[in-house]
């Protein structure tokens, strides 16, 4: 387990069984770069990365269909 599982292991077992919308995750996100603008951009990708589908992702990890 990388040690940022941590955080990931923590939100499914505090949140794990609500239901959220897309916008209120965004709002999250946004309070996040708020109060920590460092991590705007790695936030910014982590966003582009959630917005597109499964191909646009396989694209940009350089996958492709055999």
């Amino acid at each position: 387990m990388y040690f940022t599982d941590r955080g990931i292991e923590e939100l499914a077992e505090r949140r794990g069984e609500e239901q959220v919308t897309l916008e209120w995750v965004a709002d999250r996100l946004r309070a996040f770069v708020d109060l920590n603008p460092r991590f705007e951009d790695a936030v910014e990708r982590l966003a582009s990365f959630l917005a597109r589908d499964d191909a646009d992702v396989d694209e940009a990890l350089g996958y492709e269909d055999d």
